[in-house]
């Protein structure tokens, strides 16, 4: 069974800006009354969120979409460093 890298990349960019999973789910658009349960469920892989929430987790995070599904961490941190320099 393949692992979806999104749990691990979604803690490692939250962690890495700042944000508690509240804050985050909520900048995100999620009900504030849930926002840190769904984003703890997301961190461990336990539900997957719609790519329209990855959409807005994206935003909030400055990072492409494409930076959740990124199997080799050698190019995830390649993406993060790269945009760590702006």
């Amino acid at each position: 069974m393949d692992l979806s890298p999104f749990p691990k990349r979604l803690k490692e960019i939250r962690t890495l800006r700042g944000l508690s999973q509240k804050q985050l789910g909520i900048e995100a658009g999620i009900d504030p009354s849930v926002a840190s349960p769904r984003m703890n469920q997301y961190e461990r892989g336990v539900h997957a969120p719609d790519f329209g929430t990855v959409r807005h987790l994206a935003r909030v995070l400055k990072v492409p979409t494409a930076f959740f599904y990124c199997e080799e961490d050698e190019l995830a941190t390649a993406i993060r460093n790269y945009l760590l320099t702006d």
